[in-house]
């Protein structure tokens, strides 16, 4: 018997739009979080272990960090895998946008705001 698969329902959108929603958030936070993080390693200098607020981003950004190092081939090296984070974030929250203006577009403008 074959299952009839119907049109997702408008609550089942605004679900999914939920999730897109928390996934742009998530990845916006860690790209904040790394481009603050990089920045404040410049003002600081070689005492940025020592900084507080140096070591508060670097607790944000490394499950990030191991992520792409578990995920990524051994020939790139350690010192890569903050800019390899960087992009792979990156190209998430680009896809995630473009997710969500197409199910803003299905929606209507009024769930998005």
């Amino acid at each position: 018997m074959l299952a009839v698969h119907s049109a997702p329902t408008r609550n089942e959108r605004v679900n999914v739009l939920l999730l897109i929603s928390s996934l742009k958030l998530i990845a916006e936070i860690a790209l904040l979080a790394m481009v603050g993080q990089w920045l404040l390693g410049l003002l600081a200098g070689a005492k940025r272990d020592g900084n507080f607020f140096y070591r508060l981003l670097q607790v944000l950004t490394q499950p990030f960090l191991r992520f792409t190092r578990l995920i990524s081939p051994r020939v790139v090296l350690d010192r890569h895998i903050p800019l390899a984070t960087f992009v792979l974030v990156l190209g998430l929250w680009l896809a995630v946008t473009v997710a969500k203006i197409a199910q803003c577009m299905q929606l209507g403008m009024d769930q998005c705001r």
